[in-house]
């Protein structure tokens, strides 16, 4: 089946690293969506607001959601229930340098960014960033609307509940829960389940204020 043309959501770093991964793949883009029309080092042209991608029917393209997240990852959320909303589908976005098992069930709206391993029988959601050099071993079920972020380490058996980010370079160790809206500092190492809308930092990490 003919790939559907792409609009990107977006218009900052991470849309840059996900454009680059398109180009590769000679993925066909209209153009970008964004508040204002930043830097564009693509040439790629712009559309307007966010709600000029009503103007396409659902039928004819697909969206691309590239809205990082640092801390927070409620933006990347709000705008792909949005859009999903009214009909509208996300691709995925895989670089080809990602390893994944044949027995990985990705959801809609997936980015794996380049050299990013995702072993047996793992599960990553809806709208969840797997980002570069990220390691998620067999059997982990990443929520929807999590970013796991460049170089984290993610043992087998490890929960991740929707709306977490964990941090750079961070590492879990086996069968670890960790709830939803949690956000795992950069270079932490997690050695105990954590609770939903929690904030934990260090080695070994400890819950922190929000």
């Amino acid at each position: 089946m003919k790939e559907k043309p792409l609009i990107i959501i977006g218009n900052g770093g991470h849309s840059r690293v996900l454009v680059d991964i398109l180009q590769l793949q000679k993925r066909d883009i209209i153009g970008f969506v964004a508040p204002d029309h930043e830097v564009n080092p693509y040439q790629i042209p712009y559309l307007g607001k966010d709600n000029n991608i009503l103007e396409y029917s659902p039928k004819e393209i697909e969206l691309i959601n590239a809205i990082g997240s640092v801390t927070n990852t409620d933006l990347r959320k709000n705008l792909f229930e949005y859009f999903k909303s009214k009909n509208y589908s996300f691709s995925n976005v895989i670089h080809p340098s990602a390893v994944i098992s044949g027995s990985v069930t990705l959801g809609e709206g997936v980015q794996i960014l380049a050299g990013s391993v995702i072993q047996a029988f793992s599960e990553i959601a809806d709208n969840t960033i797997i980002n570069t050099f990220a390691s998620v071993d067999h059997d982990c079920e990443i929520g929807k609307h999590c970013h796991i972020a460049p170089g984290t380490i993610l043992s087998g058996g490890i929960t991740v509940g929707e709306g977490t980010h964990i941090g750079t370079g961070a590492t879990v160790i086996q069968n670890v829960h960790i709830g939803k809206k949690v956000l795992i500092g950069a270079g932490s190492l997690v050695l105990h389940d954590i609770a939903d809308n929690k904030k934990v930092y260090g080695t070994p990490a400890k819950e922190v204020s929000r």
